[in-house]
């Protein structure tokens, strides 16, 4: 019983320590990936900090300070993470974990579409609070909550049609989302034929005796 008791304790000692030079590899190459990534991190954190591009996006009434801070965050912790990645996969390739290593190979691949995505979402809340902007200021001599309640119309329909585009661009839903799109279209062009049909009837029969007169 003791043999084979000394037999496994052997057996794993030597297996440990012919496995502990990768184990000490592999740890070496991530705490260098975390590293690297604080770094970049930090560096691209105090590149925006002196641009003060939150100055600028608040001054323009288009974004609060916070706001714009909380999505320059959200891009550069992708971005570290993504380093985290790069050297994490080499780190597990040598500790054996193939498997790990393909799963984190496809995640990686994806990673662009997040970052694309994270970027189309900012430039989209961007153009809805514009436009929301530009119709309530455009349209002032409307009553006030007519305009108001236009200029949110506008925001949020971008809104939408930005969500639908992010979703497109994360692959979740794909052709759901096609035909909501394909469906929203197409209930705007009824919805805008029906109005004109109606509402505008006499305006453009008005239109077409004026032209008929200046035919003959």
């Amino acid at each position: 019983m003791l043999e084979l008791v000394n037999s496994i304790l052997v057996d794993f000692f030597q297996k440990l320590g012919g496995y502990l030079p990768s184990l000490l590899g592999g740890l070496i190459i991530l705490i260098i990936g975390l590293l690297i990534g604080g770094i970049v991190k930090h560096v691209i954190m105090s590149v925006l900090a002196f641009l003060k591009i939150e100055n600028i996006f608040e001054k323009a009434r288009l974004f609060k300070k916070q706001e714009v801070k909380i999505w320059e965050e959200v891009l550069v912790e992708i971005l570290k993470w993504a380093l985290i990645i790069v050297f994490l996969i080499p780190a597990l390739e040598v500790w054996g974990l193939r498997q790990a290593t393909q799963v984190l190979n496809q995640f990686l691949f994806y990673l662009p579409n997040v970052i694309v995505a994270v970027v189309i979402a900012f430039v989209g809340l961007l153009a809805a609070n514009l436009a929301a902007d530009l119709v309530r200021h455009s349209i002032r001599t409307v009553r006030s909550s007519s305009a108001n309640g236009l200029a949110v119309f506008t925001k949020w329909a971008i809104n939408f049609f930005t969500v639908l585009v992010v979703l497109n661009q994360l692959g979740v839903a794909q052709d759901l989302v096609r035909i909501l799109f394909t469906g929203i279209v197409a209930m705007l062009s009824l919805a805008g034929g029906l109005a004109f049909g109606l509402g505008g009837r006499d305006t453009a029969q008005e239109l077409l005796e004026e032209l008929k007169k200046k035919l003959k």
